[in-house]
């Protein structure tokens, strides 16, 4: 199937949330989806852009998307390309769109002189991790993540006095 790549425009806030929706549904996360259309104008398409979206069109209509941002290796000196999210809608799997999608980023990511390409994803997803190793990923199982949220970020950031 014929299909295209398309950077996202500020018009397309509603379908990025129903995509961001709906990879928050698979990954069993969808009760911690707050974000809003006034937080992805200013993160997206505001005058300093955190991140950038991208769609996989077929026949003109939406049916994945990717959202990534860059990062920064004090070790190489270099950026890195991040991938936040990757989603394709559950009719349209098996088609290789979520390939496409990474060998994409890929080579944009080569094109943008980025040092290397990487993602996070949960633990129980096999498919996808199966996915991703078929695609010459490499795990790094010597790293885990760690995060500050809510409350422990609040606490964290305090007055250091």
């Amino acid at each position: 199937m014929a299909f295209d790549i398309i950077f996202a425009q500020e018009a397309d806030i509603p379908e990025i949330i129903e995509f961001i929706k709906g990879i928050a549904l698979y990954e069993k996360l969808a009760d911690q989806v707050t974000v809003t259309e006034l937080q992805l104008k200013k993160a997206l398409f505001g005058p300093r852009p955190f991140a950038e979206v991208i769609f996989l069109l077929e026949a003109g209509k939406k049916v994945a998307f990717a959202i990534f941002f860059h990062n920064f290796s004090s070790f190489s000196g270099k950026q890195g390309l991040y991938l936040e999210d990757l989603f394709v809608k559950p009719e349209f799997r098996g088609k290789g769109y979520g390939k496409a999608l990474l060998k994409y980023l890929a080579k944009l990511a080569v094109d943008r002189d980025c040092g290397r390409f990487e993602w996070t994803v949960l633990d129980w997803n096999k498919p996808a991790i199966d996915f991703y190793l078929s695609m010459g990923s490499q795990a790094m199982d010597e790293w885990t993540v760690h995060r500050l949220s809510g409350k422990a970020l609040l606490e964290a950031g305090r007055d250091l006095g």
